[in-house]
Protein backbone atom coordinates (compact mmCIF):
# COMPACT_ATOMS: atom_id res chain seq x y z
CA UNK A 1 0.00 0.00 0.00
CA UNK A 2 1.14 3.78 -0.87
CA UNK A 3 2.24 5.77 1.78
CA UNK A 4 -1.47 6.95 2.49
CA UNK A 5 -0.37 9.90 5.93
CA UNK A 6 2.32 10.96 3.78
CA UNK A 7 -0.17 11.98 0.71
CA UNK A 8 -2.52 13.14 3.62
CA UNK A 9 0.43 15.51 5.11
CA UNK A 10 1.04 16.83 2.05
CA UNK A 11 -2.52 17.62 1.10
CA UNK A 12 -2.75 19.06 4.61
CA UNK A 13 0.03 21.41 4.37
CA UNK A 14 -0.96 22.56 0.66
CA UNK A 15 -4.47 23.97 1.71
CA UNK A 16 -2.63 25.51 4.05
CA UNK A 17 -4.06 23.76 7.21
CA UNK A 18 -1.31 24.09 9.63
CA UNK A 19 -0.84 27.66 8.67
CA UNK A 20 -1.46 29.84 11.97
CA UNK A 21 -3.91 32.25 9.49
CA UNK A 22 -5.65 30.80 6.78
CA UNK A 23 -7.40 33.69 5.08
CA UNK A 24 -6.61 37.70 5.83
CA UNK A 25 -9.86 40.19 4.40
CA UNK A 26 -9.22 43.59 4.45
CA UNK A 27 -6.12 43.48 6.45
CA UNK A 28 -7.79 40.97 8.95
CA UNK A 29 -5.64 38.03 10.00
CA UNK A 30 -8.58 35.02 10.51
CA UNK A 31 -7.54 31.38 11.62
CA UNK A 32 -8.27 28.57 10.02
CA UNK A 33 -10.75 27.46 13.25
CA UNK A 34 -12.00 30.72 13.54
CA UNK A 35 -13.00 30.67 9.20
CA UNK A 36 -14.43 27.21 10.15
CA UNK A 37 -16.66 28.76 12.83
CA UNK A 38 -17.94 31.51 10.33
CA UNK A 39 -18.57 29.06 8.05
CA UNK A 40 -20.84 26.54 10.29
CA UNK A 41 -22.26 29.65 11.67
CA UNK A 42 -23.06 30.91 8.16
CA UNK A 43 -24.91 27.15 6.97
CA UNK A 44 -26.42 26.37 9.96
CA UNK A 45 -29.88 28.63 11.21
CA UNK A 46 -29.50 30.98 14.25
CA UNK A 47 -27.35 27.67 15.66
CA UNK A 48 -26.18 27.19 19.53
CA UNK A 49 -22.69 27.63 20.68
CA UNK A 50 -22.72 24.10 21.75
CA UNK A 51 -24.26 23.01 17.93
CA UNK A 52 -21.21 24.58 16.34
CA UNK A 53 -18.91 23.06 18.93
CA UNK A 54 -20.08 19.42 18.25
CA UNK A 55 -20.54 19.97 14.42
CA UNK A 56 -16.53 20.70 14.96
CA UNK A 57 -15.67 18.49 17.41
CA UNK A 58 -14.36 20.95 19.66
CA UNK A 59 -14.63 20.90 23.37
CA UNK A 60 -17.30 24.15 24.63
CA UNK A 61 -13.85 26.09 26.43
CA UNK A 62 -11.49 26.19 23.63
CA UNK A 63 -14.45 26.88 21.32
CA UNK A 64 -15.78 29.60 23.59
CA UNK A 65 -12.42 31.48 23.55
CA UNK A 66 -12.28 31.27 19.38
CA UNK A 67 -15.77 32.89 19.66
CA UNK A 68 -15.26 35.66 21.52
CA UNK A 69 -11.59 36.35 19.82
CA UNK A 70 -14.54 36.63 16.77
CA UNK A 71 -16.68 38.99 18.52
CA UNK A 72 -13.71 41.18 19.53
CA UNK A 73 -13.20 41.17 15.89
CA UNK A 74 -16.62 42.19 15.25
CA UNK A 75 -17.69 39.04 13.09
CA UNK A 76 -19.77 37.42 15.63
CA UNK A 77 -22.52 38.19 17.63
CA UNK A 78 -23.94 36.25 20.43
CA UNK A 79 -27.17 36.41 22.33
CA UNK A 80 -29.33 34.74 24.63
CA UNK A 81 -31.72 32.33 22.94
CA UNK A 82 -35.78 33.37 23.61
CA UNK A 83 -36.34 29.47 24.64
CA UNK A 84 -33.89 29.08 26.89
CA UNK A 85 -31.61 31.76 28.39
CA UNK A 86 -28.70 29.81 29.09
CA UNK A 87 -28.08 28.74 25.82
CA UNK A 88 -25.98 31.33 23.29
CA UNK A 89 -27.30 31.56 19.86
CA UNK A 90 -24.52 32.84 17.14
CA UNK A 91 -24.41 34.80 13.96
CA UNK A 92 -22.67 36.94 11.88
CA UNK A 93 -22.34 40.45 11.73
CA UNK A 94 -22.36 42.09 8.77
CA UNK A 95 -18.44 42.35 8.41
CA UNK A 96 -19.13 38.43 9.87
CA UNK A 97 -20.89 37.62 6.58
CA UNK A 98 -18.93 39.82 4.51
CA UNK A 99 -15.42 38.04 5.73
CA UNK A 100 -17.14 34.96 5.36
CA UNK A 101 -18.25 35.33 1.83
CA UNK A 102 -14.47 36.19 1.03
CA UNK A 103 -13.16 33.17 2.13
CA UNK A 104 -15.43 31.13 0.84
CA UNK A 105 -14.88 33.13 -2.25
CA UNK A 106 -11.13 32.47 -1.34
CA UNK A 107 -11.62 28.61 -1.04
CA UNK A 108 -13.69 28.40 -4.51
CA UNK A 109 -11.17 30.22 -6.19
CA UNK A 110 -8.47 27.93 -5.26
CA UNK A 111 -10.51 24.92 -5.79
CA UNK A 112 -11.14 25.56 -9.27
CA UNK A 113 -7.05 26.23 -9.77
CA UNK A 114 -6.57 23.27 -8.53
CA UNK A 115 -9.70 21.20 -10.78
CA UNK A 116 -8.53 23.13 -13.91
CA UNK A 117 -5.42 20.94 -14.32
CA UNK A 118 -7.69 17.77 -14.61
CA UNK A 119 -10.43 16.64 -17.19
CA UNK A 120 -14.47 16.27 -15.96
CA UNK A 121 -13.47 12.44 -15.44
CA UNK A 122 -10.99 13.31 -13.08
CA UNK A 123 -12.73 16.02 -11.45
CA UNK A 124 -15.93 13.49 -10.80
CA UNK A 125 -13.23 10.83 -9.54
CA UNK A 126 -11.73 12.42 -6.82
CA UNK A 127 -14.72 14.23 -5.22
CA UNK A 128 -16.67 10.95 -5.53
CA UNK A 129 -13.41 9.57 -3.50
CA UNK A 130 -13.33 12.36 -0.95
CA UNK A 131 -17.20 11.49 -0.34
CA UNK A 132 -16.18 7.85 -0.17
CA UNK A 133 -13.35 8.67 2.26
CA UNK A 134 -15.41 11.51 4.19
CA UNK A 135 -18.29 8.81 4.38
CA UNK A 136 -16.13 6.04 5.37
CA UNK A 137 -14.24 8.59 8.14
CA UNK A 138 -17.74 9.27 9.61
CA UNK A 139 -18.45 5.41 10.27
CA UNK A 140 -15.41 5.44 12.49
CA UNK A 141 -17.15 7.41 15.05
CA UNK A 142 -13.98 9.57 15.82
CA UNK A 143 -15.28 13.00 14.96
CA UNK A 144 -17.10 15.66 13.78
CA UNK A 145 -20.66 16.03 11.71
Amino acid sequence: MEDVRHVLQLITRRFGFLNKNCCSVGGMDVSLIQSHILYEIDRQHHPSMQQIADTLGMDITTFSRQVQSLIRKKLVKKSPSDQDRRVYILELTTEGKFVAAAIEQQVQDYLTQIFSHMNDFEKETVIRSLKLLNASMEKTGVCCS
